[in-house]
């Protein structure tokens, strides 16, 4: 079954910017499942060196960018799966910079971190896959807004779809 676009009421402002990275005509699980061969072929010929690097001092390196798209997705879909349960309590937020600072993604291997990538995509997939457009629809709170299950499929899509361009402009070029 497709998942539709979510409406705009779906999900706070802040998203659209996300939401619209996602080319909904082609099916959002299918862009999930097309980014994890886009982000192995884009970072996987990177050393070690070169994946530590960073554009300016005070931004992330390729690892942390990585290690922050999995943290997120982890995030939006744990809310996902609350919420299509039926999750009344709110969810907490997530603050990406002070996560970052407390992982050392740097001091991992990429190669774990691309499969680690993988495998939780793979798991995400899977779990949109099994919801039913009653589950889709359920609303819920995180991080002080409401978000439907079906607009947080789309918020991990284009989050990802965000930073690959991020990666591709500042790190890659």
């Amino acid at each position: 079954m497709p998942i539709s676009r979510p409406e705009s009421s779906e999900y706070h402002e802040f998203y659209e910017t996300y939401v619209s990275k996602v080319d909904a005509a082609g099916g959002v699980l299918e862009q999930l499942e097309a980014q994890i061969a886009e982000t192995l072929s884009m970072l996987a010929d990177l050393d070690e060196e070169r994946a530590r690097h960073r554009y300016q001092p005070d931004k992330w390196s390729v690892k942390e960018m990585l290690g922050h798209l999995i943290d997120a997705e982890r995030v939006f879909g744990y809310r996902a799966m609350c919420i299509a349960r039926g999750e009344r309590a709110s969810l907490p937020g997530m603050e990406a910079d002070d996560y970052v600072a407390g992982a050392r993604f740097d001091d991992r291997a990429l190669a774990s971190l691309l499969e680690e990538f993988e495998h939780l995509r793979r798991a995400t997939i899977a779990f949109f896959a099994s919801l039913d457009n009653d589950e889709l629809q359920r609303v819920g709170v995180a991080n002080q807004v409401e978000v439907s299950v079906g607009a947080l499929v789309f918020i991990i899509a284009g989050h990802h779809a965000h930073h690959l361009g991020v990666l591709r402009e500042r790190y890659r070029s």
